[in-house]
């Protein structure tokens, strides 16, 4: 009679190992790719905005003469911060007079560029309708059928066509609507027109649709508690 082989000590060791580590980087990863993300942004804008700074004014410069020339370490984030007042203040020159006066001649001079008008007007479109709150635009998520009859893809709801677009699209329906279908990874994407009746709104959020696309449908938005 054989006596039955001693259980593999090992092998269950090794795997408590991977299960631990597998765990440590679902916590980990989200963790460091976040801070890696916010890091690099920082130091994007700040290696645009810092060389437009007088040198006798740069961090690395007022360090040295604060805390003397033994002090050397890198800081970030300075740009940032020139960026966001000096926004802040052309916005509020904007909205004044004579804001508005330089602007108009900023424009009417960039206007007499033939591919610099083309480039700053199309920006300056994408700009306010991002950022205008009096037109909605992105705030919903439908499904549509895409590419072919059957399949259904993930979109988001843009403006409503306007001008001789609009006019062009009238004859396929009375009521069309701009749907951006986003493409995994999120790198490129298409614009579609269809007819509002052919579109299925979603009660999802656009930064879960957002979500799932990247993900390749591997991140799904979790379902809302009931309220008790």
């Amino acid at each position: 009679m054989t006596e039955p082989h001693p259980p593999h000590h090992r092998r269950g060791f090794l795997a408590g190992l991977r299960a631990s580590f597998l765990t440590g980087l679902v916590v980990v990863l989200p963790i460091g790719l976040t801070i890696w993300f916010v890091w690099a942004v920082i130091g994007w804008i700040d290696g645009w905005i810092l060389p437009l700074i007088p040198a006798y004014y740069q961090p690395d410069v007022l360090i040295g003469r604060w805390f003397g020339p033994e002090y050397e370490f890198p800081v970030r984030g300075v740009g940032v911060l020139v960026f966001l007042i000096v926004t802040i203040m052309v916005g509020w020159l904007a909205k004044g007079l004579i804001g508005r006066s330089i602007i108009r001649s900023g424009e009417d001079l960039v206007d007499r560029m033939p591919v610099v008008r083309s480039v700053y007007s199309a920006i300056k479109q994408v700009a306010e309708t991002f950022f205008n709150k009096k037109e909605k635009s992105f705030d919903k998520v439908v499904l549509v059928e895409f590419p072919r009859a059957g399949s259904w893809a993930l979109g988001f709801l843009s403006t409503r066509p306007k001008g001789e677009l609009a006019e062009r699209l009238a004859a396929i329906g009375p009521d069309v609507s701009a749907v951006f279908v986003g493409l995994t990874p999120f790198t490129s994407g298409m614009l579609l027109f269809v007819p509002t009746r052919d579109l299925v709104v979603m009660d999802m959020g656009v930064d879960d649709a957002a979500k799932l696309i990247v993900s390749g449908g591997l991140v799904y938005p979790l379902p809302k508690e009931p309220f008790a």
